[in-house]
């Protein structure tokens, strides 16, 4: 009951992604919606309602917007999230992953192996970074706030 059943990104007024942008936005959804773990913590005396949820994730003026419902659509709980502690890391990321596409390319497999790991130190960053910020309104498992990063990533792309 600890988990997210569906995710969706409001990214309507976004530029029409990139196709590698398009494949890391399916793989995270893919791979979240199959393993996560996702909770709303009691917050003073009120109690969360259980899940498992539905997630939105936005960006509305300049701000992250987690709009969490429960399976039958009643709000759950809404919280939104400053950007700026993600800008350079989702700057970052972007210019890894850049990098990563170009390199599969057109490069030998060492050199490869040695951009991704940087793409994934990167990624983890973030990840901590998301874990950080959701504390005491989410309480997410370090994979979860992973492919939750690479989203958050996909619409701050556009944002």
């Amino acid at each position: 009951m600890t988990r997210i059943s569906h995710i969706e990104l409001d990214d309507a007024n976004l530029p029409p992604p990139t196709p590698e942008i398009e494949q890391e936005r399916k793989v995270a959804m893919f791979d979240l919606i199959e393993d996560n773990s996702f909770a709303l913590p009691k917050r003073g005396e009120r109690v969360a309602p259980d899940g498992p949820y539905r997630v939105g994730l936005s960006i509305r003026e300049k701000r992250l917007v987690f709009d969490i419902l429960t399976e039958d659509a009643q709000p759950a709980a809404e919280f939104h999230l400053s950007l700026s502690p993600f800008r350079q890391v989702v700057k970052d990321y972007w210019q890894i992953c850049e990098s990563y596409f170009d390199a599969v390319k057109n490069l030998p497999p060492g050199q490869i192996e040695t951009i991704d790991m940087a793409r994934r130190g990167i990624h983890n960053e973030g990840a901590r970074i998301l874990e950080e910020r959701l504390e005491g309104k989410a309480d997410v498992d370090t994979d979860t706030a992973r492919r939750l990063f690479t989203l958050i990533c996909v619409l701050h792309f556009g944002g």
